[in-house]
């Protein structure tokens, strides 16, 4: 880590050893976005599973079984439909498909 206040690089500490600036700490919060691998509609449950680190298809089932409730079903489909709308995209890393297909060498037949 870089100290904002010197400009030298410090180990991670509360205070920078060089100037005694104290060092703010990054924290990296996870973010939770639809799934961009795993999607069977929306990728809404996949993006919950990623974010809760649990299988998809369980968060899934959880989601039919709460949806199925006597009176629910329209809960859960609202639910889903809003949650599909409220949850950003994930950003796809790397490159798209059409890039990749264009990276391919060609192969000559021959």
């Amino acid at each position: 880590m870089f100290c904002s206040n010197c400009g030298r690089e410090a180990e991670c500490s509360n205070y920078c050893p060089f100037c005694g600036t104290p060092q703010r700490q990054r924290v990296s919060y996870k973010k939770l976005t639809l799934s961009a691998t795993d999607s069977k509609i929306a990728g809404v449950c996949g993006g919950i599973a990623e974010y809760l680190d649990f299988d998809p298809t369980i968060v899934r089932l959880i989601w039919v079984a709460l949806s199925v409730v006597p009176g629910g079903f329209v809960g859960g489909i609202l639910a889903y439909f809003l949650a599909w709308v409220i949850i950003p995209k994930a950003s796809v890393a790397g490159s798209t498909a059409a890039d990749a297909v264009q990276a391919q060498p060609s192969v000559k037949a021959g």
